[in-house]
């Protein structure tokens, strides 16, 4: 902006999808008040094809590295939630006219989740997707990204493969939907090309729609008073006790139950127990939680998953 000349970067939100020029030129007269989607398509791509293949998460996302969707060497960035997270600090400057948020995001990847994740799940008619969101809540901005368990008849929940969905709500326009390929050599070779057209065009705009000084920082909204249903999954010791002691632990934190489902492993002596939850908050979620890491017949740490709202 300075030197008066363009910074184009369509390629780094959405692969093949031109979001950031939609928001930029588009819709620049709306104002924007939340943004959700599905911005990582390696991360789609493993979720989708655990669930069709019934394959483990390593074994597809070794097929993800063979195709080309995931880093060969080291796809730690996509498979936390860090690629997501960079991608919806970017959407919610040009959303919302802001500079970049420094904020202290919650952020939880794919790497925790496992098939039998994927098929009790399936089991309860949802699907898992990685979501990342932002949003104005009382004049502070809420970024998070982090799995999501989401009824199977929604839009979001149908879009597979390496495929990236981005969802606006705005006024006037209303909702708007953007959907494409997020990952591989096409898209990314779209959306750079895009981007030397416009700049061989001549027409210098500001990088992030409009002037850094009229770009204004804001406050975060605290991720402790976050609310969801959860999904939780013990491994346990199938023994006597087990169950009542993660329900009491529960109440203490004032998370009550929706439903139990219970799967004993005889052979292995030990139980798959899943909890759907009604909603609570992060902090109750958190608190609750830290205790069964020192629970010797707690056999793991629970996996959570996020209910979306």
């Amino acid at each position: 902006e300075k030197n008066n000349v363009n910074l184009e970067f369509e390629a780094s939100v959405g692969g093949g999808i031109p979001i950031l020029r939609t928001i930029k030129e588009g819709l620049a007269t709306n104002k924007i008040s939340k943004v959700y989607g599905i911005l990582n398509g390696t991360c789609n791509y493993i979720l989708s094809r655990m669930e069709s293949t019934k394959d483990s998460f390593s074994n597809v996302l070794k097929k993800a590295q063979l195709l080309g969707y995931a880093e060969p060497r080291d796809p730690k960035f996509d498979l936390n939630g860090q690629d997501t997270l960079s991608k919806v600090r970017i959407l919610s400057a040009l959303s919302f006219n802001k500079k970049i948020s420094k904020n202290n995001c919650l952020m939880d990847g794919i790497e925790n989740i496992e098939l039998e994740d994927i098929e009790m799940a399936n089991k309860l008619n949802f699907r898992i997707k990685l979501l990342g969101i932002t949003e104005v809540i009382n004049n502070k901005l809420f970024e998070r990204v982090h799995p999501c368990l989401i009824k199977k008849d929604t839009y979001i929940a149908n879009i597979n493969g390496v495929m990236n969905a981005v969802i606006l709500d705005g006024k006037p326009v209303g909702q708007s939907v953007m959907q494409g390929e997020g990952a591989g050599p096409g898209p990314t070779s779209s959306a750079l090309m895009s981007d030397l057209l416009s700049i061989l065009r001549g027409n210098i705009k500001y990088p992030f729609g409009i002037s850094f000084s009229k770009r204004k920082s804001i406050k975060p909204f605290s991720n402790d008073k976050y609310t969801n249903s959860l999904y939780l999954r013990f491994e346990v010791k199938d023994k006597q006790g087990v169950l009542s002691l993660i329900t009491n632990r529960l109440a203490k934190y004032k998370i009550s139950v929706k439903r139990i489902i219970q799967t004993p492993d005889k052979k292995n002596k030990k139980a798959t127990i899943v909890i759907i939850t009604h909603k609570t908050t992060e902090i109750n979620a958190k608190n609750c939680l830290s205790v069964f890491r020192k629970n010797k017949n707690i056999l793991k740490f629970p996996t959570l998953i996020r209910l979306y709202n």
